[in-house]
C-alpha cells in the first residue's frame, strides 16, 4: 500500500483559497514558510468576504458622511444620529453560499450574525428585513429552498423576539445555482453609549462568552468567498448552526455588561470566528493579542488550535475588559446562563500569538492580516448596454386582462402573504406598518417617543443586468422613495453587493459601473452609505448571478402619526399620479412576463427630478395633506393602482388619454413617481401647490365599486372584479409551496 504523499504548504493554501501569489506574499511577509495554523489565519482574514480585496478600491467612491452619520463604514455597523440623544444602528450581509448549502441553517445564521453586528455596538435590535431571490420555480431545487430559508429566517428571528418587518423577495433563472440570502437589522441605542472593537491599550483581559465552539462553519468566509460546483452540496460542514434561544440570552448579557461600564472593546465572531474578532480588535487598536486557546470553552474533544481559530460556531462574542472588572462580567455570564472565560490579554508585540497545549502555534504580525491584505485593481471591461425602446415599437396585449393578471399574479409581483405570516411582525409591541399592512416601507416606532423608524430594502437586478450604472442608481433611488412614500426623512443606507467572480473583467465592471451609480445617486440625494457588505463569487460552473447590489435604507418620522401608507384608499376619494410618464418598457415586468423578453434600457433615473418630486410628496404627508401614498416602480401604474385597490378592498376606475401608447402609459415602468388619493376637495390646492413646484400630476380617475377598471386613449381596456384580481394575486405563492 502505497503512502499519501504529504503536501507542502504551498499546495495547502491552495486548498484554503489563496493564490500562488498570495501564498509567496505570506512567505515574504514572515520572512518564513507559516505553519498550519497561520495559514488557516491568513486564508480566511485574506478571503474575499473579510478582506474586499476586489473591491475596497471603488468602495472608497461612495460618500460616507453626513450631519447625522455617527460611524460610517468600518465597524460592525452603520450609526445616525435620530435626536434627542438616541442613534440607529444598522448593517445588511449576506449568507449566500451557506443558505444554498442548508437553506434553514444558511438563513437562521444569517439572521443570527446580523443581529450581533448591531448589538455588539450596544443597539438592542428593534426589527429585521430581508431581500431573498430565488430561482426559476421550475427548478427541481428552489421550493425547498424557498420553503428552508423562509422556515429558518422565521425560526431565529421569532424565537429571539425581534419583528421581521420588511423585504422582497425575486425569483429568476439567474439564481438558479446560487441563490442570495440578504438580511438586515436595525437597533437603538444611546447616542453616546456607542461601542467600539478597537482595543484601547496592552495589558487588557479578553474575554469569551457566550456558547462553546464546535466544529461547524470551519473555513465558512472561505467558502463564501469562492464559486460553486458540482461539488457544493459536500460543503455542508462549513454551515453554522444557529440557536436562536442561546442569541437571546447573549442580547441580554451584552447589554447588561455594556451597562456595567467594564467594556473596552467588543466584537462579535462572526465570519472567520476567534481569528477575525481577535486580529480586529488588536488591529484596530494598533496593539498585539495573545490568546491561550486551552481556555477557550470547547463543546467537541481533541479541538486542534486550527479548527478553534476558524469555527464559524454561532452566539459567541469577545470583549476586552478595563483592569479589574472581570468579575463583573463573570457575575452577568453566570446569571445568564453563557459560558465565558478570560482566554488572553492584549499586548504591546503588534503580533498575533496563539498558545495551545503549552506551546506556540501561531505567532505573526497583525498587519499583513489587515492593513496590508491584497489590494487589486482588476481589469474590467465597459459592461454591455441595451438600447432605449420606443414604446409605440412594444406590442400592446391582445387580452388587457389577461395580460394585468398575468403580470398582478406573476411570481414577483404575486403576494407573498405565505410567506411574511410566517414571521412575527409584531413582537415588542412597536411595528406600525409591516409586509402585511400595505406600506412602502416598515415602520417600527422609538420605544416612549413619538418618533418612529422607516426601512426597506431594494433592488432591481433586470435593471441592473442590462445597464449597471443606471440600475445601480434605481436601486438608490427606490429605496429613497420607499422611505419618502410612508413619509420619512431618508437617512442613510447600508448595502449588499452581491455579483459574481470579479477575475472576470466583464463581471468586475458590472460591479464598478453599479458602484459607481448608486455613489451618484447617494450624493445627490444626500443619502451616505454608513455600513455594508460585499458578497462576491456567487456563480456556479461559471454562471453568474445576476448583479444584485440590495439597498438596504432607513428614514425618520419625528411623528409617527403623520405617516402614509396605501392602504386607506377610501370610496369617494380620487386618485393623483405625481410624476411625470414617457412609457419606459425596457426590461420592464410586462416585457418579461407578457412578451417574454427581457431586452431593452431600463428607465433612466433623473435623480434631481426625483429628489423634487420626493421632496413635494413628502410634504403632502407631513403636512396631512396625503395619508395615502405608493412609489411606483415593478409593473408601472397596473401594479401600483392594483396593489392600492387590494390593500384598501376598494374598486378604481381610471382613466388616461395621453400622447403615448396605452401599453406604455399602463405598464411602464418611469421613476420618481408616486400616487396618491385625496378627497375631490383637494383637487384645486394640489394642483395649485404641484404648479408652484414644478411638478407633473394627472388625474386618473375615481376610487370606488368593486372593479379596477382603466380607459386609454383608445377605449376600454379592461373592467376586472376585485375578488377575481385578488385571486391572481394570492394564489401562486401557496400553490407553488403546496
Amino acid at each position: 500500500m502505497t503512502a499519501s504523499p504529504v503536501k507542502t504548504m504551498a499546495q495547502t493554501a491552495v486548498e484554503f483559497g489563496l493564490k500562488p501569489e498570495e501564498y509567496d506574499l505570506i512567505v515574504r511577509r514572515l520572512n518564513r514558510e507559516p505553519n498550519h495554523v497561520e495559514l488557516g489565519v491568513f486564508s480566511v482574514m485574506w478571503s474575499e468576504h473579510c478582506s474586499y480585496k476586489s473591491s475596497r478600491k471603488h468602495l472608497s467612491k461612495f460618500p460616507t458622511t453626513g450631519p447625522r452619520v455617527i460611524c460610517g463604514p468600518g465597524e460592525n455597523a452603520g450609526v445616525i444620529d435620530i435626536g434627542d440623544g438616541q442613534a440607529c444602528i444598522f448593517k445588511m450581509e449576506s449568507h449566500n453560499h451557506p443558505s444554498y448549502i442548508e437553506p434553514y441553517q444558511g438563513a437562521a445564521t444569517g439572521v443570527g450574525g446580523i443581529m450581533r453586528d448591531v448589538f455588539t455596538m450596544g443597539a438592542r435590535p428593534v426589527a429585521l428585513l430581508n431581500a431573498l431571490r430565488f430561482g426559476d420555480p421550475s427548478h427541481p431545487k428552489t421550493r425547498r429552498l424557498v420553503g428552508g430559508v423562509v422556515a429558518g429566517i422565521a425560526g431565529y428571528g421569532n424565537c429571539v423576539g425581534v419583528p421581521t418587518v420588511a423585504g422582497e423577495t425575486n425569483f429568476h433563472r439567474g439564481y438558479d445555482g446560487n441563490i442570495l440570502v440578504n438580511a438586515m437589522c436595525v437597533g437603538l441605542a444611546d447616542a453616546d453609549k456607542i461601542f467600539y472593537s478597537a482595543a484601547p491599550g496592552a495589558g487588557l483581559a479578553v474575554v469569551y462568552f457566550g456558547s462553546k465552539t464546535g466544529r461547524d462553519g470551519i473555513h465558512g468566509a472561505t467558502m463564501a468567498s469562492a464559486e460553486f460546483d458540482e461539488d457544493s452540496d459536500e460543503k455542508r460542514p462549513t454551515v453554522q448552526v444557529g440557536d436562536p434561544f442561546a442569541e437571546k440570552l447573549l442580547i441580554e448579557a451584552t447589554l447588561e455588561l455594556m451597562a456595567t461600564g467594564a467594556v473596552a472593546a467588543i466584537q462579535d465572531m462572526g465570519a472567520a470566528g476567534l481569528t477575525s474578532s481577535s486580529v480586529e480588535m488588536a488591529g484596530k487598536g494598533e496593539v498585539g493579542i495573545e490568546l491561550d486557546l486551552d481556555k477557550v470553552p470547547q463543546r467537541e474533544e481533541g479541538m486542534t488550535a486550527y479548527e478553534m481559530m476558524l469555527s464559524e460556531s454561532q452566539e459567541r462574542m469577545l470583549a476586552i475588559l478595563k483592569p479589574g472588572r472581570e468579575h463583573e462580567g463573570h457575575a452577568i455570564f453566570e446569571k445568564w446562563g453563557l459560558d465565558a472565560a478570560v482566554i488572553g490579554w492584549t499586548t504591546d508585540t503588534g503580533h498575533i500569538v496563539l498558545k495551545h497545549k503549552g506551546e506556540v502555534v501561531c505567532d505573526i504580525p497583525l498587519a499583513p492580516l489587515s492593513e496590508d491584505a491584497p489590494l487589486y485593481d482588476r481589469p474590467w471591461t465597459e459592461p454591455k448596454t441595451q438600447p432605449r425602446l420606443d414604446p409605440a415599437q412594444v406590442p400592446a396585449p391582445a387580452d388587457w386582462e389577461k395580460a394585468v393578471l398575468q403580470v398582478i399574479g406573476c411570481p414577483d409581483m404575486a403576494s407573498k402573504r405565505w410567506l411574511w405570516e410566517q414571521y412575527d411582525r409584531h413582537v415588542m409591541a412597536d411595528t406600525l406598518e409591516d409586509s402585511a399592512t400595505g406600506a412602502d416601507a416598515g415602520i417600527v416606532r422609538v420605544h416612549g417617543t413619538r418618533k418612529a423608524l422607516a426601512v426597506t430594502s431594494d433592488c432591481t437586478p433586470r435593471y441592473v443586468q442590462n445597464d449597471p450604472y443606471e440600475g445601480g442608481k434605481q436601486a438608490v433611488a427606490e429605496a429613497w422613495r420607499n422611505l419618502t412614500a410612508v413619509g420619512a426623512e431618508p437617512i442613510a443606507i447600508t448595502d449588499n453587493l452581491n455579483f459574481g467572480n470579479p477575475e472576470r473583467p466583464e463581471i468586475m465592471g458590472q460591479i464598478v459601473k453599479a458602484i459607481e451609480g448608486m455613489a451618484e445617486a447617494c450624493r445627490v440625494l444626500d443619502f451616505p452609505v454608513v455600513s455594508g457588505n460585499v458578497s462576491l463569487y456567487n456563480e456556479t460552473n461559471g454562471a453568474a448571478i445576476p448583479p444584485t447590489p440590495t439597498v438596504g435604507a432607513v428614514g425618520l418620522l419625528t411623528e409617527y402619526s403623520h405617516r402614509a401608507d396605501f392602504a386607506g384608499m377610501k370610496a369617494g376619494q380620487v386618485l393623483m399620479l405625481i410624476g411625470e410618464t414617457r412609457g419606459e418598457l425596457g426590461a420592464s415586468i410586462y416585457l418579461r412576463e407578457v412578451l417574454g423578453r427581457e431586452d431593452g434600457a431600463p428607465p433612466p433615473v433623473d435623480l434631481a427630478l426625483e429628489r423634487k418630486t420626493g421632496d413635494f410628496v413628502r410634504g403632502l404627508i407631513k403636512s396631512r395633506q396625503v395619508t395615502v401614498a405608493h412609489d411606483l416602480s415593478d409593473g408601472g401604474l397596473i401594479v401600483g393602482i392594483a396593489d392600492m385597490a387590494l390593500a384598501s378592498n376598494v374598486g378604481v376606475s381610471c382613466c388616461i388619454q395621453g400622447d403615448g401608447p396605452d401599453v406604455g402609459d399602463f405598464f411602464g415602468e418611469d421613476q420618481a413617481r408616486y400616487l396618491i388619493a385625496i378627497d375631490e376637495s383637494q383637487m384645486e390646492a394640489l394642483g395649485l401647490a404641484a404648479d408652484a413646484a414644478g411638478i407633473e400630476y394627472l388625474m386618473l380617475g375615481g376610487v370606488g365599486g368593486d372593479n379596477f377598471s382603466c380607459t386609454g386613449s383608445e377605449g376600454p381596456l379592461f373592467d376586472i372584479p376585485l375578488a377575481k384580481l385578488r385571486t391572481a394575486h394570492e394564489a401562486w405563492l401557496p400553490a407553488f409551496m403546496a
